[in-house]
C-alpha cells in the first residue's frame, strides 16, 4: 500500500463524509484511496479522477451517468459502487474496499496459471462479465489490472464505464484509443466501436495469457501491436505450450476470432463455454469444495508442470465451481490396503457385509452431493418494456419480493413502462428475492421561465437553474423597454419543453437612432421628439438643400436610450428659401418641362406611398428612420411643383 506522506489528500475529509487514509494506488485515469466513511463508519475505497479529467464537463457528465448505471449493478463478483460525488476540484467515487491482490500481482509473481486454475479465476470475471452486459453495459477495459483476488477468495472486476466516460473527454476527439492495447478487439482499433463481444474478445486474450504467462503479441510501439490485433489471428495457447489442452485452444480460439460476428454473442454465452470445459478438463488433485474454505495462498515458486502429479492450489473463487461426487478407493483414498481372497465362509461373509456397507455409504455420499450441488438458483425474468403493474404480478408469481423503485425520466419510454430490474435480467438468485422494478416516468418537461424583465446576465442564470440553456440572444428596437432589458423568450414563457432544450432570448436595445440624413429641419424635428429624442440643430455654410441634415449623432442605428440628445448639422436655411437642380439663378423651370405638383404622403403606409408616386410619374427613394411602416418625412415636401422623374424620398 502506497502511504506517500506528501499527497495533498492523505487527511482529507471529502465531501464531509470520507476521511482519506492513506493512499492504495496510481493509475492512468485515476488513484485509489483507502478512506473511512464517517457517516456509516465503514471502510471504503475512494477512487480519484486526475485532474486533467475532472477539468473536463464532458468526462464528468458522462462520469455521473456511468456511476449511476454501474451501482445499479448487484452482482457478487462485481466491486460495488456505493457513492459518487464532487468536493471543489476532486471528482471521485466511492467503492467497495476490497484487501486482496490484483490478477496482475498474481501473474507477475508466477509467470503462469495452470488450466483449472485459470479457469476459476476466468468463471467468475465471465460472470460478472455476463451480468453487466445483460443490464446493457460494457466494460471496454477487461485486463488483468481490472480483476481483483480479495484475501478471502473472492474474484472481483473493477472499474465499469469508466473507459466509456473517458470517450467524451477532448482526449478522444484527438485520436486517442480508450482502451488497453494488448487486449483491445480489432474493432475497437479501426472505429473505436465497442460493444459486448469487445468484451468477450479481451477476455479470451486475458484467458491466453494466464494459461501462457504472456499476450499474444509483442511489438516496440502501440500501434504495432494494434495492427496485429486487427490483421493477425491469436495463436492458440498449445503453440506457445505444448500440451496445453486442446479444450482451451478452442475456448481462446472462439473468444478471439476477428469477426465479431464469429465470436460468442456476450460473455454470459463465453461463460457456458468456460464451465462446461471446466467440467471436462481431468482433476489435478482432489475435488473442488462446494462451500468457502480459507484460501491457501498461491505459491510464489516456479509453476509445476499443468497436469503433473504437485498438490493443486485452492480455487480463488471456491462457491464458484460446483463438485462431482467422486469416492475413492484403494490405499490412494486413504483406506486398507487390499484383502486377499478369504480361504473361510465366515471371513467370505464378512468381505460380502462390508463390501454392501461400503455401497450403502458410496450411495449415502452420492445422495448427500447431489443434494448440495443441485441447482438452488433462480433467474430473474425479463420484465422490461411491460407495463409495470403487470410486471409486479408476474414477478410475484415467480416467488420474487417485488418493490417498485422511485420512476425515472426516459425520452422514449412511456410513462408506468418498466425501464430495469434490479438485478438485471437473467442474472441468477435466490428464491424469494427482493427485485427491484424500475418504471418510467415518461419524458422530462420543464417550464420556460419567466424572464422578462430580467437583464440579461440575470436571465441567463434563471434559464440554466430550470434546467435549459441560452441558445441565442437576439436584440430588437423597443420604444418602452428598457435597454438590455428581456423582452420575450421563445419557446414562450411557460411553454414545457425537454430538459436541456435551447431558448431564445430577445434583449431591448433600447431605441434605435433613426436615419434622417438628408431631411428637412422640421421634419426631422418632428420625427426624433415623436421617438423620445431631444434633438439639438447646428448649422453650417455647405451647397445642399438648405434647412437638410447633412450630419448627425449618434449614427444612424445606434442604441440608444429614451431621452437621449440628438445633434443634428443642418446645411444653411438661407432664411427658408428652397433651390431645386431644377431652378437656374432663381428662375422658373422651362415651360417645356412636364412640371407637376408632388402628392403629400406623410403619415401614409410607406408602401401605398410609394406606389402612388411612381403612378405619377416620380421616382421613389426608402429610407429607415422610426421603421414604423408609415410615412413620417418625404423630400421634397407635398405641394411643391416638380419636373415629372424628380426623385422623391421618403423615411418611414
Amino acid at each position: 500500500m502506497d502511504t506517500t506522506p506528501t499527497d495533498p489528500l492523505v487527511g482529507r475529509l471529502l465531501d464531509g463524509r470520507y476521511r482519506v487514509e492513506s493512499r492504495i494506488a496510481r493509475g492512468g485515469m485515476a488513484t485509489v484511496y483507502l478512506a473511512l466513511d464517517v457517516r456509516l463508519d465503514r471502510t471504503v475505497a475512494v477512487k480519484v479522477m486526475h485532474r486533467g479529467l475532472a477539468e473536463d464537463p464532458a468526462f464528468v457528465r458522462r462520469f455521473i451517468g456511468e456511476a449511476k448505471s454501474v451501482a445499479s449493478l448487484s452482482h457478487p463478483n462485481v466491486v460495488q459502487v456505493f457513492d459518487q460525488g464532487t468536493d471543489g476540484d476532486v471528482v471521485y467515487l466511492s467503492m467497495e474496499y476490497v484487501p486482496g491482490r490484483t490478477l496482475r500481482d498474481v501473474l507477475r509473481d508466477r509467470g503462469r496459471l495452470p488450466a483449472r486454475e485459470a479457469l476459476e479465476v476466468m468463471i467468475p470475471v465471465l460472470a460478472a462479465l455476463g451480468a453487466a452486459h445483460q443490464a446493457g453495459l460494457v466494460h471496454r477495459d477487461v485486463k488483468p489490472e481490472n480483476v481483483l483476488l480479495a484475501d478471502d477468495g473472492r474474484v472481483k472486476v473493477v472499474d465499469f464505464g469508466l473507459a466509456r466516460a473517458v470517450e467524451a473527454t477532448n482526449q478522444t476527439r484527438t485520436g486517442v484509443m480508450i482502451g488497453t492495447i494488448g487486449y483491445m478487439s480489432p474493432e475497437q482499433v479501426t472505429s473505436g466501436a465497442a460493444d459486448a463481444r469487445s468484451d468477450v474478445y479481451a477476455a479470451g486474450i486475458m484467458l491466453f495469457e494466464l494459461l501462457t504467462g504472456r499476450q499474444p503479441y509483442e511489438g516496440e510501439t502501440p500501434m504495432s501491436i494494434a495492427y496485429r490485433h486487427v490483421h493477425d489471428t491469436v495463436p492458440v495457447p498449445s503453440a506457445l505450450l505444448p500440451g496445453s489442452p486442446p479444450l482451451l485452444d478452442t475456448l481462446v480460439a472462439q473468444a478471439t476470432a476477428r469477426d465479431p460476428a464469429t465470436r460468442p454473442a456476450d460473455a454470459k454465452a463465453l461463460l457456458v463455454a468456460a464451465v462446461d470445459a471446466h467440467r471436462m478438463l481431468p482433476r489435478e488433485s482432489g475435488p473442488i469444495p462446494s462451500a468457502p474454505v480459507p484460501p491457501l495462498p498461491l505459491p510464489s515458486g516456479p509453476l509445476s508442470p499443468p497436469y503433473g502429479v504437485a498438490a493443486h492450489p485452492a480455487p480463488v473463487n471456491p462457491t464458484l465451481i460446483q463438485p462431482r461426487a467422486e469416492v475413492l478407493t484403494g490405499p490412494a483414498a486413504g483406506g486398507a490396503a487390499a484383502v486377499p481372497e478369504p480361504r473361510g465362509g465366515r471371513k467370505r461373509g464378512s468381505w460380502v457385509l462390508l463390501t454392501v456397507l461400503a455401497l450403502v455409504m458410496v450411495a449415502a455420499v452420492g445422495v448427500t452431493g447431489w443434494l448440495f450441488s443441485r441447482e438452488t438458483t433462480v433467474v430473474v425474468p425479463s420484465l422490461v418494456e411491460q407495463n409495470v403493474t403487470l410486471a409486479a404480478g408476474e414477478a410475484r408469481q415467480k416467488g420474487f419480493a417485488v418493490e417498485i423503485g422511485p420512476a425515472e425520466h426516459d425520452e422514449k419510454v412511456p410513462k408506468d413502462v418498466v425501464l430495469r430490474t434490479v438485478p438485471a435480467a437473467g442474472a441468477e438468485v435466490k428464491p424469494g428475492s427482493r427485485l427491484t422494478l424500475i418504471a418510467s416516468a415518461g419524458p422530462k418537461r420543464v417550464n420556460v421561465p419567466n424572464v422578462v424583465g430580467l437583464e440579461l446576465n440575470a436571465a441567463r442564470e434563471k434559464i440554466a437553474a430550470a434546467g435549459l440553456t441560452v441558445d441565442d440572444v437576439k436584440k430588437q428596437a423597443s420604444e418602452t423597454v428598457p435597454r438590455g432589458q428581456v423582452m420575450r423568450t421563445s419557446p414562450a414563457v411557460g411553454n414545457r419543453v425537454k430538459e436541456g432544450s435551447k431558448v431564445d432570448l430577445y434583449v431591448s436595445a433600447g431605441l434605435l437612432m433613426p436615419d434622417v440624413m438628408g431631411m428637412h429641419r422640421d421634419q426631422a424635428r418632428t420625427v426624433l421628439e415623436s421617438a423620445g429624442f431631444v434633438p439639438e440643430f447646428v448649422e453650417q455654410t455647405d451647397s445642399a438643400q438648405p434647412c437638410t441634415v447633412i450630419a448627425q449623432d449618434p449614427r444612424a442605428g445606434a442604441e440608444v436610450d429614451k431621452g437621449a440628445v440628438a445633434r443634428m448639422t443642418l446645411s444653411a436655411c438661407n432664411n427658408g428659401e428652397w433651390h431645386w437642380p431644377w431652378e437656374n439663378n432663381g428662375e422658373n423651370a422651362n415651360e417645356d418641362d412636364n412640371v407637376i405638383v408632388i402628392p403629400n404622403v406623410v403619415y401614409k403606409d410607406v408602401r401605398a406611398a410609394r406606389d402612388e408616386l411612381s403612378a405619377a410619374g416620380f421616382r421613389v427613394k426608402v429610407k429607415k428612420g422610426l421603421n414604423r411602416g408609415r410615412v413620417l418625412a418625404q423630400l421634397p415636401p407635398g405641394g411643391q411643383q416638380v419636373p415629372q422623374g424628380t426623385q422623391v424620398t421618403l423615411w418611414h
